[in-house]
């Protein structure tokens, strides 16, 4: 099974919890057990599984790739200025998978899924997700 998800971004980078709309997604396909595929759309986003405490996690991670990918020294800025989007995007990766058990996703109690943008704002980014039945 396929879905898309479509949201919109705000920010420049930043980490857009998507947890509770895959969730629904997941609830609504009756799949009891398998596996869920969350795969951004784009060169330029990424997903990852992350701490959902409070913002101060996400706001660690996009700090932590500005320092590590700092932008405007790349080659490919010289294209069209968002060479450290790529990289940022490759290192984090465009996908995550998650068990589900008996309905539900097996995510820790700390543990929700982002959808990173790191070439924003958009006016709308696609995320895919695959669901597999065992």
């Amino acid at each position: 099974m396929h879905f898309t998800i479509k949201i919109s971004t705000d920010k420049h980078n930043g980490l857009y919890d998507i947890t509770q709309e895959v969730t629904r997604i997941v609830e609504k396909s009756k799949v009891q057990n398998g596996l869920l595929n969350v795969y951004a759309q784009g060169a330029t986003a990424a997903i990852m599984i992350q701490e959902n405490w409070d913002q101060s996690v996400q706001n660690d991670v996009i700090n932590l790739l500005r320092k590590l990918i700092p932008s405007g020294v790349w080659q490919h800025d010289l294209q069209d200025g968002n060479g450290d989007a790529h990289l940022k995007a490759g290192l984090v990766g465009p996908s995550e998978t998650v068990p589900i058990i008996n309905g539900s996703l097996a995510l820790s109690t700390w543990q929700n899924i982002f959808f990173c943008e790191f070439d924003g704002p958009r006016a709308q980014r696609n995320i895919v997700l695959t669901i597999i039945e065992s």
